[in-house]
């Protein structure tokens, strides 16, 4: 589909304001779950690491206490 200039690009054969909105709303659903990720996956680092560190004060207490 062609066409003639740029705000009939925006307009979209009178559909513009459907269009438009079903591509913003998709980038913003996109969006929410790409933020979403990232906090899970810095939370989630964070909870290995003090697991890890529990692990080996665990590991640490009990060598000590056989010695």
């Amino acid at each position: 589909m062609q066409f003639e200039s740029f705000s009939d690009f925006i307009a979209m054969g009178g559909y513009g304001f459907f269009v438009w909105l079903s591509f913003g709303s998709c980038a913003a659903i996109l969006a929410g779950i790409l933020i979403s990720s990232l906090n899970d996956s810095k939370k989630l680092k964070k909870e290995i690491s003090a697991q890890m560190a529990r692990e080996a004060r665990i590991k640490k207490a009990k060598e000590e206490a056989q010695a």
